[in-house]
Formats: C-alpha cells, structure tokens, sequence
C-alpha cells in the first residue's frame, strides 16, 4: 500500500485499525502518534496524513493536501471481456500503469458465460482498480464500462472521441507492429487520446476486424507469440504509454 486512499466523507473521521488501512498503518508501518503516512482523496488530492492519536480501536488524523494525486494518462483500453481471474489482475494492473478508461465488451468468440459474473456486482472490480491506484501511489480510479457488443462499444467512444488514435491488437493481418504505428501516429501529430483495442482468449473474427478497421482501428501486432489477454493488455498499455513520453 504506497497511499492510504481515502473517500472526500472519510476525511477528519476516526479509522477503525482493523480497517485495511488501519491495519496497515499500525501493524505493518508500525505508526504512532505524531507520524505521518501518504494518503489522499479518491479523485482529489494526495497529501501528508498525520497521526494525532490511537485510541479505544481508531486511529484520529489530520490530512494536508499537496499534490494533484497523478491523474490518469489518456489512454482507454477495450477488453474482449476476459475470464473472470484474468479480470482482476488486468484491472490491477492497468489501474497501477494510469490507464483512464476499461471498457469491457461482449465479442464474437469470448465466453458469454464470463459476461454473467457477478464481480462487478460485489465490487471486486473496484476493489481491483483500487489496488492498482494505490499500488501506483495515486489517487484516481480508472472508469469501467460495460458494452454487450464490440459494436456498441466503438460507437460510445467514437461519439466521445471523434479524432482519438485508435489501435487493435491482432495477430492474424496486423499493419505493422503497435510500436511502429504508434511512432508513426505521433509523427503526423499526436491525438489528446489513445483507445487500444484488445480481443477475448480466441482474438477477433474477421467480422469485427473489418468493423474495427471501419471504425479507424490499425490492426497491429505484438511479435509472434500469443499473450494471455491481461498480458496483451499490460504490454500494449506500456507500449503506447512510453512512446508517447508518458515512462519517461
């Protein structure tokens, strides 16, 4: 936990220590009154939290604000929505590399069955995304959104980002690897967002990569090996952010 993450009406409450936070605080930080800790507001700032007593099972702070809490990178990921394990370790790990927007869609060979899970429904999906922002030491979620088709989910972001760069993954009739089209994106004149498509365990059909390619979608390749989806989605995340200067 590198950041105590807080909701905007926890501040200048007394934590309970057998909250996670709390427990961490005094168990694994080993904090007494008068230390400080890293902690911020969901959406807001980051600052200095400072312990001013331990008492009768919470723990009573002052929080001082001092940073913007590093928002989130313009880049949006569209998911073939994964096998629900698979889920939660893409959705931690794009949280913590500041992805800003997960779009998870029904496609033509995924499993409808994963789509029926309930883990958005019990909040694992958040609990997800949120240790994947206070793995990062930030304070802004990624947003999550559902799409029952590939189709709907292209035409809610086209409408929302009309001139965005727009890549797929694909390893069957790819143009070009993602690095070389992204380089070359960014020598025409970079876009203020960037959308990578990722399909399901069994890829695209030709129908969707037809309908991706319509759409503005270049089909682009990672090597000749075959990832697991989470995986694809971590390294074309990375990728993209480190050739638009964002790692630097």
């Amino acid at each position: 936990m590198n950041i105590a993450l807080f909701e905007i009406d926890e501040i200048g409450k007394p934590l309970s220590v057998k909250d996670e936070r709390g427990e961490h605080l005094v168990k694994v930080l080993h904090k007494k009154p008068g230390d400080t800790f890293t902690c911020g507001i969901e959406g807001g700032d980051a600052g200095t939290g400072t312990i001013t007593k331990i008492e009768e099972g919470f723990i009573t702070f002052d929080f001082k604000p001092e940073s913007d809490g590093k928002p989130l990178y313009p880049l949006i990921m569209i998911i073939g929505f994964p096998r629900p394990i698979q889920l939660k370790r893409l959705l931690r790990d794009v949280a913590a590399l500041g992805v800003c927007e997960v779009h998870l869609t029904g496609t033509e060979l995924g499993e409808k069955s994963y789509m029926k899970s309930n883990l958005l429904e019990r909040g694992s999906a958040r609990k997800m995304l949120w240790d994947g922002t206070v793995q990062a030491g930030s304070t802004h979620l990624p947003e999550l959104v559902m799409h029952q088709t590939l189709k709907d989910c292209l035409n809610d972001l086209e409408k929302r980002f009309p001139d965005s760069e727009k890549y797929a993954l694909d390893n069957i009739r790819p143009k070009g690897s993602l690095k070389q089209n992204v380089i070359k994106s960014e020598d025409e004149g970079s876009s203020s967002m960037f959308i990578a498509a990722i399909g399901s365990e069994r890829g695209w059909t030709d129908k969707e990569r037809d309908l991706l390619e319509k759409s503005g979608y270049v089909l682009c390749g990672m090597g000749c090996r075959i990832m697991r989806t989470e995986t694809a989605a971590t390294v074309a995340a990375s990728i993209i952010l480190n050739e638009k200067g964002y790692l630097e």
